[in-house]
């Protein structure tokens, strides 16, 4: 609880959230009830996705999502660094900081934490986050863990003014910023974006063309995602066990999961040479 107005209540599964949930996401498909029920259906192993509704007067006028992560339960960090560096850092991760709690989705890039209605403050509903945020701490205590970071993780500027009051000891930092694309409006053709190409990339398109010549690229359903799951997972993860750094790995079944839950919201391409699966992309 925050006050007598504001107060604050935490769900721990998406189906046990507010009917109502979906009117405050303000069309953030990444804060809909769709896409978490595939936190529960599908997280990785070592997350647990949390959910808190703010309410004023009994009201809902705010949500938010919060996950807790054990990184003992990782398998791998990525392997992409040398190795003298990798070693230290999974040392202190695994010993030191293992247990992460974000305020927002660690799976995701942009302001996916919350939104809150225009009947509270932002400084009311940064509050009664950080209330829920501390009763989340003690909760995990009870269950013998102990939460040694707390990340509040890509937030507006103005929102960030907003938590620096509240919590003027923590550490601000930034990693990757907002990429935007702008399509000029010259631009009536695929060709006439590659003329506007530096030569080095124009060359760079014109040899991954001639590269592909024999790889097929091919939409794909529930059934067909579903039929090739395990060497999709295999894709996936020789990707991620290659990254830089790693706080988690998609479970095997995730991108069925997704289809599943999100439907024509949900887009997966399956690239095929000689019949094989080779790679895949997707679109959200």
């Amino acid at each position: 609880m925050y006050s007598r107005r504001i107060t604050n209540k935490i769900f721990y599964k998406a189906q046990d959230l507010p009917h109502n949930w979906d009117d405050l996401t303000d069309g953030n498909i990444f804060l809909s009830t769709h896409y978490l029920k595939v936190l529960d259906l599908s997280a990785p192993s070592n997350m647990t996705a949390i959910y808190i509704g703010i309410f004023k007067e009994d009201k809902l006028c705010g949500v938010a999502i919060t996950q807790f992560l054990d990184l003992n339960k990782l398998e791998t960090f990525g392997n992409r660094d040398k190795k003298s560096k990798t070693v230290v850092r999974n040392f202190i991760f695994k010993n030191f900081n293992s247990h992460v709690l974000f305020i927002g989705n660690n799976m995701l890039t942009g302001q996916n934490a919350f939104r809150f209605s225009n009947t509270i403050t932002e400084s009311e509903g940064i509050k009664a986050l950080l209330q829920a945020v501390s009763e989340l701490k003690t909760y995990f205590k009870k269950l013998g863990t102990t939460v040694h970071i707390i990340s509040f993780k890509d937030f507006k500027q103005n929102q960030t003014s907003a938590l620096r009051i509240e919590l003027p000891k923590f550490y601000q930092f930034s990693i990757h910023p907002n990429m935007v694309f702008t399509i000029r409006k010259e631009w009536k053709t695929f060709d006439d974006y590659l003329g506007a190409l530096n030569k080095k990339y124009r060359d760079q398109y014109k040899r991954s063309i001639k590269r592909s010549a024999g790889i097929v690229r091919q939409k794909m359903d529930l059934d067909e995602i579903m039929a090739h799951q395990k060497i999709i997972y295999s894709l996936y993860y020789q990707v991620a066990k290659n990254a830089p750094f790693n706080t988690f790995l998609l479970a095997e079944n995730h991108f069925s999961v997704l289809k599943s839950q999100l439907g024509s919201n949900f887009k997966f391409y399956g690239y095929f040479e000689n019949e094989k699966m080779v790679g895949f992309n997707t679109l959200i």
